[in-house]
């Protein structure tokens, strides 16, 4: 394997495919991502925030070292909070999303989290789509919350019960 020695391997999906533990050194990988994926995207220095002793950030790296997508969990107590899930636009719709949502469950689980939650934007209906397909609830909305070039959109906040899911 190509991985740096940092990188410490989750799962093997496939051949060419895996989940690993990201470090700071990926967070320039991960700003590129973020910026060609969201109209809104963090910042490098955000992104350089959410490495710590409440954070997960787990990645999907091909076998060569490229970053396809990453995912950014914080947990407090036994509640887990998916504050970010990116892929690169041209993976999308490859079932990449699903992976690392599983990831990021399988991880809650594991560090004994009761409940994990998230935001999605009110139009990121593919989005919606997997998290119910996931088993997400619905669980309140943030009127305005998200920016968009000409206003403001909804935030729709959903709760997965982990002590209820396979």
């Amino acid at each position: 394997m190509d991985f740096p020695v940092s990188h410490q391997v989750l799962k093997t999906l496939s051949e060419s495919l895996q989940i690993v533990l990201l470090t700071p050194t990926d967070v320039s990988q991960m700003a590129r991502i973020e910026a060609s994926a969201h109209s809104h995207p963090m910042s490098e220095n955000n992104l350089a925030d959410c490495f710590g002793h409440l954070y997960r950030v787990l990645g999907l790296m091909q076998n060569d070292g490229e970053l396809l997508g990453f995912a950014i969990v914080q947990q407090i107590v036994d509640e887990a909070t998916l504050l970010d899930i990116c892929l690169l636009p041209e993976q999308q719709g490859r079932g990449y999303g699903h992976l690392l949502l599983t990831a990021v469950i399988d991880g809650a689980k594991a560090a004994k989290a009761v409940v994990l939650m998230l935001e999605v934007r009110e139009s990121n209906l593919a989005a919606r789509a997997l998290y119910q397909k996931r088993g997400f609830v619905e669980t309140g909305r943030r009127k305005g919350y998200y920016p968009l070039a000409d206003g403001k959109e909804n935030a729709i906040l959903m709760d997965l019960a982990l002590s209820e899911t396979a």
